[in-house]
């Protein structure tokens, strides 16, 4: 079992603290940028138009990742406490920083890029998708050196070992707050086993299956938008059977907000991917 240890934090001077948490997310989106911007001009596309679609993506991801995080998943605490919606550094959904990102894309397009044509609207899209598992990997690793995305407790030899009091304090945390605590073994059997860490696993999963994948697909030319929707269709079903693992978060008939979004998500990426493998075919 992997063992379990606080996340890192740098004080810095006064009450200004560094989380690793924050630090790692800022790495992550400053080599994405950077990949995404290398990988345009690779393919033949303007470099500064690329810059001006990933501020609007990023700007609307992370606002939209925190709001639908809050709304979906603690809507009792919002209504309690609205400011909460305006805590943009706080609670963040992947699927609602998807479903922000691609805001940000069609803003930019309908307000700032208007004459682009559709064509070259999707390989800017493809550009971006390539890259995301990238990024998406060094981000994870933010959320394992935080275990904010803890699961419910297992043998499973890559969970985070409860072996140490503070480990087994900060699993009793959750479930309490899930009104599950009773589900709990004594400590003395708790200490033998391990929570699962979702964001561990899909670092896990990112860094040693998505981003080989999309090394491997790359060698071989491919139609534009072919990452766009090789990413949901690779992502989905990993992230829809992790849900399961969650303790305490809102489930509306069995399943998670998260699920619900990954559905049609999913369906729609199929179906694209059909229609790229028909269209390829043809040619």
């Amino acid at each position: 079992m992997i063992p379990y240890f606080p996340q890192p934090e740098f004080h810095l001077f006064g009450p200004v603290t560094v989380h690793a948490f924050g630090a790692i997310v800022a790495v992550a989106v400053i080599v994405g940028w950077r990949m995404v911007v290398a990988r345009a001009r690779t393919k033949g596309l303007d470099p500064g138009l690329i810059e001006d679609l990933l501020s609007y993506v990023l700007i609307s991801g992370f606002v939209v990742a925190h709001l639908y995080s809050v709304l979906a998943y603690f809507p009792r605490e919002a209504m309690e406490d609205p400011l909460l919606l305006l805590k943009f550094w706080e609670d963040i959904s992947s699927f609602g920083g998807f479903a922000g990102g691609l805001l940000g894309l069609w803003l930019f397009f309908r307000f700032k890029a208007r004459d682009v044509d559709a064509a070259a609207r999707l390989r800017c899209l493809d550009v971006i998708a390539y890259v995301f598992p990238f990024a998406w990997a060094i981000g994870r690793i933010a959320c394992s050196v935080a275990h904010d995305h803890p699961g419910t407790v297992t043998t499973f030899p890559l969970g985070i070992s409860l072996k140490t009091p503070e480990a087994q304090a900060y699993i009793a945390f959750f479930y309490r707050e899930a009104g599950r605590l009773a589900e709990l073994p004594p400590p003395a059997v708790l200490s033998k086993m391990a929570f699962h860490d979702l964001g561990w696993y899909e670092f896990l999963y990112m860094s040693c299956l998505m981003v080989p994948a999309f090394l491997v697909l790359d060698r071989k030319p491919r139609p534009a938008g072919f990452f766009l929707v090789a990413f949901p269709v690779l992502y989905v079903p990993v992230r829809f059977f992790l849900d399961f693992l969650r303790i305490g978060d809102a489930r509306y008939l069995g399943l998670t907000p998260a699920q619900y979004a990954g559905i049609p998500v999913f369906l729609a990426a199929i179906f694209f991917m059909v229609r790229i493998a028909r269209r390829k075919e043809k040619e």
